[in-house]
C-alpha cells in the first residue's frame, strides 16, 4: 500500500503528454497592422477584430487570418509549430506521453504576434 500512490503518479506522468495537461485547447495570439489601422476579418470562420487578442484552437493546421479590409492582404497565415513542451515530453514521458499530446493536438502553437500587412 504505501507504493501504491507513488506508483500512481509515475503511471499518470508516463501516460499523459505534457502539452495536453499544460496547454489549452486555444491560445490567444496578438493580431495588429503593419500601419496601426483597425481592421475586421476572420479567422476559421470566427469574427476577429484588430488590432486586438484573438483566441484560435490549437490544431494539426495553420491558421489563415482573412481580410477585406482594402490597402491590407486578403490572407495572412499564421503557421503551426510544435510547442516546446512536446519535446520535453519526449524526453521525461517518452511514446505514450507525445502520442497523447499529438492525439489532442494541443502540442501545436502559433506566433503569439500576427502583423497583417496594410497599406498606410
Amino acid at each position: 500500500m504505501k507504493f501504491a500512490i507513488p506508483c500512481m503518479l509515475i503511471a499518470v506522468a508516463t501516460l499523459s503528454g505534457c502539452a495536453s495537461i499544460l496547454n489549452d485547447k486555444t491560445q490567444q495570439v496578438n493580431v495588429s497592422t503593419s500601419s496601426g489601422s483597425a481592421i475586421k476579418g476572420t479567422v476559421n470562420g470566427v469574427p476577429f477584430t484588430a488590432p486586438g487578442v484573438v483566441t484560435v484552437t490549437r490544431e494539426n493546421k495553420n491558421k489563415i487570418f482573412v481580410t477585406d479590409t482594402e490597402g491590407c492582404a486578403r490572407e495572412t497565415v499564421a503557421e503551426k509549430s510544435p510547442d516546446p513542451k512536446f519535446f520535453i515530453n519526449i524526453l521525461s514521458g517518452g511514446a505514450f506521453g507525445s502520442t497523447t499530446d499529438y492525439s489532442t493536438e494541443k502540442m501545436w502553437k502559433y506566433n503569439e504576434n500576427i502583423v497583417i500587412s496594410c497599406k498606410k
